[in-house]
């Protein structure tokens, strides 16, 4: 057994945990890049406690899933205002744009030059500018993980820029930020932690930190997701999805994901689809995919036993089996109204290009068993 595990330097966790942040930026550097979603006004708290801390703020603005070219003009805006520090407050988009910009500020060339699947696979060489990430949804857990995944139009796909010089150096999670998030984001960004919970537990990579971390969030996810749904200023119900989301991050950043995500990059570049909502509707089949697979082709497989447990955690059942895991996570869908992949314009015709493009994804590694053509194709037959 080898395994290796790495995080952001330092995480904070808590309700009301937000005020922390300023002290925490004065002692990273003096100028800011406040990387912020489409509405700044939430960011507002965060830049007066700035403002009373002595730290200067450049606001960078990043309203879709980040773009090779959006990083790049935060970059240049981060050197023209000489921001010697990095911080995205938002979700998984603006903290991932953060990640790059922060990157790239110290580090010459083209995100091009380090991209993974389309870009020269270069390595970064000189750690990433302070970055401080302060998430405002529970589900991407991308404060505590060492890549960016970045849109890439030219190329129609989604890919990640990968390194471990690219951790933040403080990950501060306040659950009470996600007070006010829509149902419908939190339904897909709670949905997109629960893959990144299921996928890490099942993948070749897996091991017992990163189990643990699996075993601890799953059932957060399954008591608290739809309360937080329907009630999305209830405390306790936020704090285990910001909580599982965490978790889902400190999995996936050491053991890997699977078919879920090896396709959602694919999706995302050619699609206005949200992730989390991809993530969403791909789940349930991708599980009694990779089940079919496994009980033909290797019945020996560990990972069997894994979505019996997994099925297991969901339910509170203890007599479970995996495929009662399935038909829970297809009940939720349908009690969170997730929509087809039809609703965002996808159809047959895509998906020779989708399975393409999937099959050399980096996710798609960890599956724990290689899936055929058709397989794939079943996944998105099923999903539309």
């Amino acid at each position: 057994m080898r395994f290796e595990f790495a995080t952001a330097n330092r995480i904070i966790f808590g309700a009301g945990t937000l005020p922390e942040a300023g002290a925490i930026a004065a002692g990273m550097g003096r100028r800011a890049l406040v990387v912020v979603g489409e509405r700044i006004e939430r960011a507002q708290p965060l830049l007066d406690l700035l403002r009373e801390s002595g730290v200067a703020a450049s606001i960078f603005q990043v309203t879709t899933e980040p773009t090779t070219d959006r990083v790049l003009a935060g970059v240049a805006q981060a050197r023209a205002e000489s921001c010697d520090l990095v911080i995205g407050i938002g979700g998984g988009s603006v903290i991932d744009a953060g990640k790059a910009i922060a990157a790239l500020l110290t580090n010459s060339g083209d995100p091009l030059d380090y991209l993974e699947v389309i870009g020269r696979g270069q390595p970064l060489t000189r750690p990433a500018a302070p970055y401080l990430a302060i998430p405002t949804t529970a589900g991407t857990g991308a404060e505590v993980t060492r890549n960016a995944v970045l849109a890439s139009p030219e190329h129609r796909v989604k890919v990640s820029l990968r390194s471990p010089l690219m951790l933040p150096d403080v990950a501060l999670i306040d659950p009470e930020l996600t007070y006010s998030l829509p149902p419908a984001v939190t339904a897909y960004t709670g949905l997109d932690a629960l893959t990144q919970l299921i996928e890490p537990f099942v993948s070749v990579r897996a091991n017992p930190m990163t189990d643990g971390f699996c075993r601890e969030g799953i059932p957060r996810v399954a008591r608290s997701l739809r309360r937080a749904y329907a009630h999305g200023d209830d405390p306790a119900a936020r704090a285990d999805m910001a909580l599982a989301s965490l978790f889902g991050g400190l999995a996936l950043a050491n053991a890997g994901l699977g078919a879920v995500h090896g396709f959602a990059g694919p999706v995302g570049g050619m699609f206005p689809a949200p992730h989390g909502a991809i993530c969403a509707v791909l789940l349930p089949h991708v599980m009694a995919q990779n089940l079919a697979a496994l009980r033909e082709r290797e019945p020996g497989s560990p990972s069997l036993e894994r979505y019996g447990e997994i099925a297991r955690l969901l339910t509170g059942d203890t007599s479970a089996a995996a495929d009662d895991g399935v038909a829970w996570v297809r009940e939720l869908c349908a009690a969170l109204d997730v929509p087809p992949l039809s609703a965002y314009g996808i159809a047959a015709a895509d998906f020779d290009t989708l399975i393409e493009k999937s099959a050399v994804a980096s996710s798609m590694k960890g599956n724990p068993i290689k899936l055929t053509s058709g397989e794939l194709r079943a996944i998105l037959e099923q999903a539309l």
